[in-house]
């Protein structure tokens, strides 16, 4: 048997194609299809092999028709390869023991995008062509946005496109839009029915304390079936039999396990809150007393609610999530697709980028909804990890078409990516769209007053009369927003489209300000719930060294320029840094450029530094009608390729100094200082359980001497479990006098949180000028000695003097510092490297290399 494959003109994706195989004793045969294809282009000038999951530019790259496309200006040179067509063949034999099944399923887990599929020389299958059909689909008006923005060298038209959005290229991405057979793809054969998928969402009623277990089967019968159905979960003792018609053809089948009200149910808590246990449910099904079906899955037993209601002493409604009954703060990020080639994006990578988000103390992520549904592994990480998901859906910045064949296929799509996700107790919300409703309602678009009625309609349509509607019918265990930022319950009373989504008095809220100072936290909106913010930096030399080459690196040169996808993005970097920071002036081009790189890292991590404190203290109280922050994700966890970005992890998983800060601001109990009409306030913030009783330790430096000037020391006070309380208040010219020899240019603050003479949480610094005001800094002179133990390595570091933001790096030695980036106030620290592979003292020392602020003036 031969079987062809063809993809057509690529500019569209797939990844909502495909189901997921559960295991059946009715002896389900599968034959692997992955593997070696061969791959040619529309005129056959190029023709190759390629490796199945993949896609055509990976092929082209494994060989060598093309070199790394992260390297320089490749994303524009290698244009020519999505505005080509594609033919991925295979010719495969087919055993006796699946010609003899009564019937064979051909599957594609995943198809990248405008396909034709033939087997045989017969065309079995296609799959969608919205572009080349939409892109004239109104006559009397536009979709909009017609083109990204010229900085972005992308792509136009794609919100006519079932495909990633940013493989046309964003604003911290490339423009590659990618084709192929992305995931695997097999034959598939059984006699009497298949399990396709198992999914098992539990529900609490909570006015009688009991949990059941809303099971779905997805069947593919070759004949109406009768079958005995047995669900157990053995640990909690449950067990029920339903008896069963499968219909011929494919089936969605539901039932309801009941669990025992005396069983002891041990519950899925995010990271920080407890543990993650789950329970294993057993699935079996009896034709004639024979088993013909069998399978088992996960189950984790978890509540989830979000809650938007009337606050005391404040307009507009809470936005907060319970879990399992406990109010819980969401710290965290967003999650942008981790490589432009999905194939590339392999277990250890998802596991290194979710552990990292783990180590800095995070438990959520956005799964931002400008890429792609993630695949399965990256949720069942989550779901270990205690990471809690915001997941949106595959809509962003963009109006949408409502024709019925697009409302047709966007229904499929949303119906699959639930059923396929919704067993995961990690994701605690879906999401219609990214910053649609602020796109409507701020008039992103310059759309005529006359016509946005219309566009208002074609909003309600899709993601309200739609895929809302089919949330409801899919999943009763989580809650939906149609948008983020969205004024949640408010927009829904003002038909849909707010006003001002951005209102801080309801739901969350996006916010960015390149121009305002970021050190000042009266610029931040204090609202119920930050889910978008950040500053953008560059990656380390070394990452950028990968894809460059000599000409390119000085910060004014075409590669700096190309690589930056956000307009004016590298001139706000240098604006910002120059506000608090002496700007590097090297005569060496080359250290200079280094030198930039690190001071936009360092203005970057203090500046989100700086806006998660606000929000984390902003938890317990309201000032002015605003407050009860809930949440604080920043943008962006991840980088898609080698640029400046929000990002705190560089592509290839290094990070960012703002993610070392993100280990301290998002610490389960931290102390945040803050200046107020002169005023110094420390609140401590807990993110614990239980009360503690906490006081705040205040230590004052000299800029010119590592030898403590003053101590203070607050009285204890309680901190309520999950608050931010104020525990420190004191003017900050009383406390400089009292000191003797201070001054704001002269003299800085750190300090942290003791319980029972015991630091609890990390040391935190306050700044009382700006670092290029200060008066007495000097050059550290700080070095260092590599060692090596059981548990790693350690470095030993000696300074002269105070020095803040002391940067280690071991250049492409991958792994992570215990700490980095840090104000060193003590003439001796000892940190920490985990390396990720195997790697010596030796290497380490020759590797190392120790900045500092002043070593860049």
């Amino acid at each position: 048997m031969t079987r062809c494959f063809h993809l057509l003109k690529c500019l569209c994706l797939c990844s909502f194609f495909g189901l997921l195989c559960g295991f059946s004793s009715d002896q389900l045969v599968t034959h692997s299809l992955n593997g070696k294809w061969r791959l040619s282009n529309m005129n056959g000038s190029l023709s190759l092999s390629a490796q199945v999951p993949g896609c055509v530019h990976s092929a082209l790259l494994q060989q060598r028709y093309i070199q790394d496309p992260y390297f320089r200006f490749s994303d524009v040179s290698y244009r020519w390869i999505a505005l080509d067509n594609w033919t991925y063949t295979t010719t495969f034999s087919v055993s006796a023991q699946l010609r003899v099944k009564q019937k064979v399923v051909l599957v594609f887990d995943g198809v990248d995008t405008i396909a034709t599929i033939s087997l045989n020389g017969v065309v079995v299958g296609k799959t969608d062509n919205m572009f080349s059909e939409r892109r004239n689909a109104h006559s009397s008006y536009t979709v909009p946005p017609e083109c990204p923005p010229d900085v972005q060298k992308g792509e136009c038209h794609v919100n006519f496109i079932r495909k990633e959005q940013s493989s046309f290229s964003w604003d911290w991405g490339p423009s590659f839009p990618t084709m192929g057979l992305w995931k695997g793809v097999r034959l598939e054969g059984h006699d009497i029915l298949q399990l396709i998928r198992v999914s098992s969402v539990p529900l609490c009623y909570h006015n009688v304390s009991q949990w059941t277990v809303q099971i779905e089967l997805l069947i593919d019968a070759v004949q109406t079936t009768n079958v005995q159905v047995v669900l157990s979960i053995p640990e909690l003792h449950a067990e029920e039999t339903f008896p069963t018609r499968f219909p011929q053809g494919k089936t969605k089948n539901s039932f309801t396990l009941h669990i025992n009200s005396g069983s002891q149910v041990k519950l899925w808590w995010p990271r920080g809150h407890g543990d993650q246990p789950y329970y294993n449910v057993a699935v079996k099904g009896f034709q004639d007393g024979f088993l013909i079906l069998r399978a088992e899955s996960k189950v984790y037993f978890r509540t989830v609610e979000l809650i938007q209601e009337p606050i005391i002493g404040s307009p507009g409604l809470s936005f907060y999530f319970l879990i399992n009954g406990k109010p819980i703060f969401l710290k965290g990020s967003n999650w942008i697709p981790a490589h432009s080639f999905q194939d590339q994006v392999t277990p250890a990578v998802l596991k290194n980028l979710l552990q990292s988000a783990v180590d800095a103390n995070m438990n959520a992520l956005r799964v931002w909804g400008g890429g792609v549904y993630e695949q399965d592994l990256f949720y069942h990480i989550c779901d270990e990890l205690g990471i809690m998901v915001w997941q949106d859906f595959m809509f962003a910045c963009a109006m949408y078409p409502t024709e019925d064949d697009f409302i047709m296929t966007v229904s499929e799509e949303v119906r699959q990516q639930i059923q396929r996700l919704k067993s995961h107790p990690s994701i605690i919300i879906w999401s219609g769209n990214n910053e649609n409703e602020a796109a409507l309602a701020t008039d992103w678009f310059n759309i005529p007053a006359s016509q946005r009625p219309k566009y208002v309609e074609d909003y309600v349509t899709l993601y309200v009369n739609n895929i809302r509607k089919i949330v409801q019918e899919e999943d009763q265990s989580r809650p939906f927003l149609v948008s983020s930022p969205t004024n949640g319950a408010e927009s829904e009373q003002e038909g849909w489209v707010a006003a001002n989504p951005y209102d801080p008095h309801y739901g969350d809220v996006h916010f960015y300000s390149y121009t305002l100072d970021c050190w000042d936290w009266r610029t931040f909106p204090r609202t119920r719930f930050a889910s978008e913010y950040g500053f953008q930096s560059w990656p380390s030399f070394s990452t950028l060294q990968l894809v460059s080459i000599k000409e390119d690196w000085s910060y004014d040169s075409n590669f700096t320029s190309h690589r930056q996808h956000h307009d004016d993005g590298n001139q706000q970097m240098m604006l910002q840094a120059a506000l608090h920071f002496i700007l590097p002036n090297a005569t060496d081009p080359l250290k200079r450029f280094i030198d930039t790189l690190y001071i936009t890292q360092v203005m970057q991590a203090q500046c989100v530094k700086a806006q998660t404190e606000f929000y984390r203290r902003s938890r317990s109280e309201i000032i002015d009608g605003k407050g009860r922050t809930m949440g604080a994700l920043y943008w962006q966890l991840n980088d898609i390729w080698q640029a400046p970005s929000w990002a705190s992890i560089e592509f290839g998983g290094k990070w960012k100094m703002l993610h070392y800060f993100a280990q301290n601001f998002f610490a389960d109990v931290l102390p945040v200082a803050f200046d107020d009409d002169d005023t110094l306030f420390i609140y401590a913030i807990s993110d614990l359980s239980q009360d503690l009783k906490l006081r705040a330790v205040v230590t004052v430096f000299s800029w010119s001497d590592l030898d403590p000037v003053c101590t203070l020391k607050s009285d204890l006070l309680l901190v309520p479990g999950g608050s931010a309380v104020s525990i420190f208040e004191h003017l900050v010219d009383t406390m400089l006098a009292g000191c003797g020899r201070c001054s704001r240019l002269t003299c800085l603050f750190t300090f942290h949180l003791e319980k029972d003479s015991v630091q609890l949480g990390p040391t935190n610094h306050h700044f009382l000028c700006s670092p290029k005001d200060a008066q007495g800094l000097q050059r550290p002179n700080i070095t260092a000695k590599v060692q090596e133990e059981e548990t790693g390595f350690t470095i030993t570091l000696h300074s002269s003097s105070v020095a803040p933001f002391v940067w280690l790096d071991v250049g492409n030695i991958p792994g992570c510092f215990s700490s980095n980036g840090f104000l060193m106030a003590s003439r001796n620290r000892t940190v920490r490297f985990n390396p990720w592979h195997q790697t010596s003292v030796a290497e380490l020392t020759a590797s190392l290399t120790i900045t500092s602020l002043t070593d860049v003036y």
